[in-house]
């Protein structure tokens, strides 16, 4: 399969380069990048010295890169895949949008949001989280890749939801992520002495991936959800470890909680289960595609806690992407991906 990337010098566009080196049906055909077109990607960054040396193209003629690809991945800040969607949309080629204009059902709830006006409200387009919309991603036209902080909650909550074994009401979700999850644009808050032995909370009741998480909730359980989620960015460059609250409805017995997630994710080799009383780290899955749940019970409270770890710029983000494209290709899942966390 063709593939090209839109915007190949951000984390994650370059995290999808690093990916598909090893995808055996997988040929990178174009590269873009507007601040640095004309430039080998390997200059802007060297671990591709001698692996990849193309040259990064500008994405105005984006109608000849998407007819002479067969997906085309979108590593653009929100409100730019829209016009790429658009531009192709009489193409045979697919997309897989790594920002967050293509995720959400209702255009209007994006536009709250992301304070961005949706151009693109006739595009046919699925929600891009892999162990959940697997059906839906085989045919599309446009995937929504989840976003890095909404695939660890929705993955710990799912089971969850769909079972209807909590109160969807008063759900929290309480984040914490390194720092490539805020891109690399320069911003004096990451650089290191403001960064580095230090630990804060932001977006506190206003983040944008809050209403994805809810969508999410809201299609398994089939009840309106309304969440309180709080993310943190902690010193380090890579991983996430989401902690998520809810209170069990009553009567529900921890070996149903169980049960539950052992029937969702058994058969899912990217999810692995440490089970009631495991805690996930964020070492443990870095640089892998895995996501690693562990959850517990406070029986004093009625509450379940659950435990999810990945990697945010690769189950998060392009690990997540090329999974789905190997869904929509009809691909093992694994291709591409099969690749062990890198410890310590």
């Amino acid at each position: 399969m063709r593939v090209s990337i839109i915007g190949a010098t951000g984390y994650a566009g370059a995290e999808i380069l690093r990916l598909l080196h090893g995808h055996p049906k997988a040929e990178v055909v174009h590269i873009t990048s507007e601040s640095h077109t004309g430039e080998s990607i390997s200059e802007i960054y060297p671990h591709f010295r001698g692996i990849y040396d193309m040259k990064l193209e500008s994405m105005k003629d984006v109608v000849r890169i998407g007819q002479e690809s067969d997906f085309v991945f979108i590593g653009l800040p929100h409100g730019h895949a829209m016009g790429v969607g658009k531009a192709l949309a009489a193409e045979k080629t697919r997309l897989i949008d790594l920002g967050a204009d293509y995720r959400f059902t209702d255009p209007a709830i994006y536009e709250k949001w992301y304070k961005v006006k949706h151009t693109h409200k006739e595009a046919r387009s699925v929600y891009g989280l892999a162990e959940l919309c697997r059906e839906k991603i085989r045919d599309a036209k446009i995937i929504g890749n989840a976003g890095c902080y909404t695939t660890a909650s929705i993955l710990a909550l799912a089971p969850l939801a769909k079972n209807h074994l909590i109160d969807i009401a008063g759900i929290v979700v309480d984040a914490k992520s390194g720092v490539s999850g805020a891109g690399r644009a320069a911003k004096q808050a990451n650089l290191l002495p403001e960064l580095y032995d230090s630990f804060k909370a932001y977006g506190v009741a206003s983040h944008r991936h809050t209403p994805e998480i809810e969508q999410a909730v809201t299609e398994l359980s089939g009840e309106p959800c309304v969440l309180s989620f709080t993310p943190h960015l902690v010193p380090m460059s890579r991983g996430i470890l989401a902690t998520c609250y809810a209170h069990l409805k009553d009567g529900v017995e921890p070996e149903t909680v169980d049960a539950a997630y052992e029937k969702m994710y058994s058969r899912e080799y990217f999810v692995r289960l440490l089970g009631r009383g495991g805690y996930p780290e964020t070492k443990n899955v870095r640089a892998s595609n895995f996501c690693d749940i562990g959850w517990h019970i406070d029986e004093r409270t009625q509450r379940v806690i659950v435990l999810s770890a990945i990697d945010n710029l690769v189950k998060g983000a392009a690990g997540q992407a090329i999974q789905n494209f190997n869904i929509a290709c009809g691909f093992d899942e694994k291709l591409g991906l099969d690749h062990i966390a890198v410890y310590p």
